[in-house]
């Protein structure tokens, strides 16, 4: 390194959950490509090794006992005189479990950091896990003191509870900010990542690279995206987003101090990174897992349709398969947009007809419903046939089913458990269906980098056009059960995501009746979605990891517009610590 430039390696990369060997052979790969580059410093995400995030499985001893072991063991290959490397993992000091950030250089281990603010909301529960770090001070990379705050650290400003991480660096000495993230898509999250960090240069004064994990784990989907900020927020760099990526930034030091000018590559924005989303969360569950392939149930409606378009971006057709299981109410025209679709793809297709099981299980059942009117029983008897079907098939293939239910039908209940809800995850589990019609439109004329599928209108027009409709029973649309999507998904929004109490949607021009009945059977349908598939999260509120409401429950907003708090019920005592009553 000359005295004026350093040379950063970011590896934006795909690790797996617990495979400590394959990832730390990722981590050795991308070493050896900033050894050609002829980096100072590689750098790799938050808990690489391990896996981010590792959960509960990083409390096991061997566990944190399999990652320090394959620290030490590129500890020692940086011997070599190449490139430093900075990576994440779990670490155990005096008896407490950090999250730790190793600097590897000289054959050592060069420096340890630990996590100091430890995030508990939302999808995040790390303080159950890990001790917190205390305040650090930079790392020394090649005469560059380097300060490495670890996702949170710079997320959160000064507080009784927090340390303001950044400022710590800045006031002993730090000269370029590394920070190594797990921070998983949500929508518009880009924006909001931009504005921490601006905030954090701004504060500083320092640049700031941030260094982001790629790739699925279980519902959460980590969309790389990492960039980097020059002291004068200037973008200094910015990689792809839904891909893995390594990319070597060439630092130089200036009157100003330091500065970088790399690449830069244009962001995916709205419709175009869910879709993006949901295609890599799928993959990554699949291939991790290691299922050969996946089927689904393809009912010539739109929700299948555009998960089975989503299966074959992610996977390829050779590894989709669908099934048609038509029943007497299954019209002409959605066995022949179910064909066409399945055409359009290239997977393969075939069809199963269900009427003998359901007609099999009336029988059986006829002594047992004798005297009782036919009903909503009847009409989920289709639906558990079609789930027995697509899971007979997966037992004997192998092939992981994909269930096909969207946001709105969860969110209310629309959905038969061990029926159309069988299967192992759902790409569009956190997609509303009126994002279900964008998104299909969106396919049509557009696809991601890397997809696998064709090119062009893969969904054909009538899936989209046609109402909705599950064909359980005769001339039946989603309609006859739900209020109209486009109302269905704005009460939704207001009352999953933004937790608005039910007299505010109202005063916003929404029907009292439509409001509170949307609002009950939310909360009915809560057992269900317990037992739903794991799926995609996009939004920031998705159900599972953000969402996590009682099953028994009696707690119900009627809409009234409650009182202002009384402040003058509150004393002074009411407020006092625990302390001021002690003796």
């Amino acid at each position: 390194m000359s005295e004026q430039q350093i040379k950063i390696t970011l590896a934006q990369l795909n690790p797996t959950v617990g495979d400590v060997t394959g990832n730390a052979a990722k981590a050795r790969a991308a070493r050896e490509k900033a050894k050609a580059d002829g980096a100072d410093l590689v750098v790799l995400s938050e808990l690489f090794l391990a896996g981010y995030p590792p959960e509960d499985l990083v409390l096991k001893p061997a566990f944190q006992s399999a990652c320090r072991t394959a620290v030490e063991e590129l500890a020692r290959e940086t011997k070599d005189g190449g490139p430093a490397m900075l990576i994440g993992t779990p670490w155990v000091e005096d008896g407490k479990l950090y999250n730790a950030c190793a600097l590897l250089d000289g054959g050592r281990i060069a420096a340890l950091r630990f996590k100091a603010n430890l995030p508990n909301y939302g999808v995040f529960d790390e303080k159950r896990l890990f001790a917190r770090g205390p305040a650090p001070g930079p790392v020394t990379v090649r005469g560059v003191r380097i300060g490495v705050p670890i996702c949170e650290d710079i997320w959160l400003e000064e507080s009784e509870e927090y340390e303001n991480v950044v400022e710590c660096l800045a006031e002993t000495g730090a000269e370029i900010l590394v920070v190594p993230n797990g921070s998983p898509y949500a929508r518009d999250k880009a924006d909001l990542r931009l504005s921490i960090v601006v905030a954090r240069v701004t504060e500083s004064g320092l640049p700031l690279v941030y260094l982001n994990e790629v790739g699925g784990q279980d519902e959460l989907i980590f969309d790389g995206a990492s960039f980097a900020l020059n002291a004068d927020l200037s973008v200094a760099a910015q990689l792809p987003a839904f891909e893995e990526n390594i990319t070597t930034l060439t630092w130089r030091k200036t009157a100003d101090g330091w500065r970088c000018n790399g690449p830069s590559t244009a962001q995916l924005e709205g419709d175009k990174a869910d879709y993006a989303a949901c295609v890599l969360g799928l993959r990554d569950y699949v291939r991790k897992n290691g299922f050969p392939g996946v089927l689904l149930g393809v009912s010539g409606g739109i929700d299948s349709a555009l998960c089975a378009a989503i299966a074959v971006d992610a996977l390829g057709a050779d590894k989709v398969r669908g099934v048609m299981l038509p029943f007497r109410y299954t019209a002409q025209v959605s066995l022949d947009d179910a064909a066409k679709l399945a055409a359009a793809l290239g997977i393969r297709y075939e069809i199963l007809p269900i009427a003998d099981a359901v007609n099999g299980f009336e029988k059986i059942l006829a002594p047992v419903f004798a005297g009782m009117e036919r009903d909503i029983t009847e009409e989920n008897l289709q639906a558990r046939a079609r789930g027995t079907l697509l899971m007979a098939i997966s037992n004997k293939t192998g092939a992981m089913v994909v269930t096909t239910g969207n946001k709105s039908e969860m969110s209310v209940g629309y959905a038969t458990l061990y029926g159309d809800m069988n299967g192992g995850f759902n790409p569009i589990k956190d997609i509303y269906k009126t994002e279900v019609f964008r998104l299909s439109s969106l396919r049509n004329a557009w696809k991601p980098d890397g997809a696998l599928g064709p090119s062009g209108e893969v969904i054909p027009v009538n899936i989209i056009v046609r109402p909705p409709t599950a064909e359980l029973r005769e001339n039946q649309t989603d309609q006859d059960s739900l209020p109209p999507y486009e109302v269905l998904d704005a009460i939704l929004e207001r009352l999953v995501e933004r937790e608005e109490p039910l007299a505010t949607i109202i005063e916003a021009g929404f029907d009292r009746d439509v409001v509170t009945r949307v609002d009950r059977l939310l909360n009915i349908a809560e057992y269900k979605r317990r037992q739903a598939a794991p799926g995609v999260k996009v939004t920031r509120k998705n159900f599972g990891r953000d969402r996590r409401y009682p099953i028994t429950n009696r707690f119900r907003d009627f809409g009234k517009v409650l009182p202002e708090p009384d402040e003058k019920l509150v004393t002074r005592t009411s407020r006092a610590s625990a302390e001021a009553f002690e003796g």
